[in-house]
């Protein structure tokens, strides 16, 4: 059974890598979105602030890399959204295929584009002055811990691409995950937010796996009047995945099974 799972999903995977190449401008937008948030952020607003620890830039690169891995609630919402409106979804549920390995396959799909799309991020936070100061045990953690955020947003973003059913509630949902990181201490420090302010934006799981990043990168750590998921950031942030897993594994599952009855 575990084997005709893995099998369906590198089908379903190998499919969605094969239609990247139709879509040249994805993979585009993927690579140099990023680095064009880092010279814009990092050159323009950077101007006007000041923080500890490297100076801005140094402080912006992980906030960006952590809100590439939260554009998988999008990327993954319209993906889903489109292949449902289109009637993929239904040419996928007539064949004999499991039902999980579809919304996996995809997931799987999404995570790999990702993991390539954090190499210019990288390369371009390097340039401009950030390092990882952490070693290169940290430095691992914080990339896996990138990517299993991007594989919980991705699921997240399949079920709500499955609910909504359509490309164009898609795109209006998917435009409204950029505030997203802007309630998080992505690009800015929370410790200047008023009070109730900055108790939403910790416990936005985004400020989380930021300050986990910064903390495996070796670019400083949280303050110490930090609300417990900035204090605590490793657990919180693997708590964050899991939950999110846990919630909209089995929802995405059971919304495409209920789909094909």
């Amino acid at each position: 059974m575990t084997a005709f799972v893995l099998s369906d999903s590198r089908a379903v995977l190998g499919r969605n890598l094969r239609r990247m190449r139709h879509a040249p401008g994805l993979f585009v937008i993927t690579m140099t979105m990023p680095v064009t948030m880092l010279l814009f952020f990092g050159y323009v607003f950077g101007s006007a602030m000041v923080v500890a620890d490297g100076g801005y830039r140094a402080y912006l690169v992980p906030g960006l890399l952590v809100a590439t891995a939260v554009n998988g609630v999008m990327t993954a919402m319209l993906a889903s959204a489109q292949d449902y409106q289109r009637g993929v979804m239904d040419r996928f549920r007539t064949l004999p295929m499991s039902r999980f390995a579809i919304p996996a396959g995809q997931t799987a799909s999404d995570v790999l584009l990702a993991a390539l799309g954090l190499v210019p991020l990288v390369l371009c936070g390097l340039a401009v002055g950030w390092r990882i100061e952490g070693g290169p045990a940290g430095a691992a953690g914080a990339f896996a811990l990138l990517l299993l955020f991007r594989l919980a947003t991705a699921w997240t973003g399949h079920y709500i691409g499955l609910l909504v059913g359509t490309e164009e509630a898609a795109g209006q949902l998917g435009a409204a995950t950029f505030m997203l990181p802007l309630l998080s201490n992505a690009y800015v420090p929370t410790d200047g937010m008023p009070g109730w302010l900055r108790t939403v934006a910790e416990w936005n799981p985004i400020s989380a796996v930021v300050t986990a990043c910064r903390d495996l990168f070796g670019n400083g750590g949280p303050a110490a009047d930090a609300s417990w998921p900035v204090a605590h950031p490793v657990l919180a942030s693997v708590g964050w995945c899991a939950l999110l897993l846990m919630v909209f594994v089995p929802l995405t599952v059971r919304r495409y099974g209920r789909d094909s009855a």
